[in-house]
């Protein structure tokens, strides 16, 4: 149970942005009603979001990979939840999907190895090691690795909202 109250969607001034998030997100999850809390808020997060998961060259399958091991990381169940789906889709694996939540990358080539180790250390450590980078930078060009580093990021900004707000799952 959420440890407060969900945004109350029907008021007038929010009424776009609920229109948007709906359009974007094809409904309205649990984790934006719960930032309609913060108007301000839930249209900066819908924004830079956006730009991660819809707007960046990174390939789907990648992308979803690093979401579902940094939710793994973090213990965040409604992130794995909500991107397991979209991560299949995507063309990953179930033996794939398997190793992510193992820590085994064995499945996985060369690069997404790297990017996955990459993943654990910044989430983990947030430091990361010049050898870890090395093996990125060999995989991935700078856009790439920008990319990378910011949907890493970016999601363990979403598990941490979610855990410590203790979002209910839809």
């Amino acid at each position: 149970m959420a440890r407060i109250d969900y945004a109350d969607i029907t008021k007038p001034e929010t009424k776009p942005l609920v229109e948007r998030i709906e359009r974007e997100r094809s409904s309205l999850p649990n984790l934006y009603r719960m930032l309609l809390n913060s108007p301000p808020v839930a249209q900066g997060w819908l924004a830079y979001l956006t730009a991660i998961r819809q707007q960046s060259g990174l390939h789907a399958r990648l992308r979803e990979m690093l979401i579902l091991r940094v939710a793994v990381l973090n213990q965040a169940d409604y992130e794995f939840e909500q991107h397991l789906p979209i991560a299949l889709q995507a063309g990953c694996s179930q033996a794939q999907v398997a190793g992510l939540k193992a820590g085994d990358f064995a499945p996985l080539d060369a690069g997404e190895r790297a990017a996955m180790a990459y993943c654990d250390e910044m989430t983990r450590e947030i430091r990361v090691r010049d050898a870890t980078f090395a093996a990125v930078r060999a995989a991935y060009d700078d856009k790439e690795i920008v990319e990378i580093t910011a949907t890493v990021a970016a999601y363990n900004m979403v598990s941490r909202f979610l855990e410590a707000i203790q979002i209910d799952h839809e």
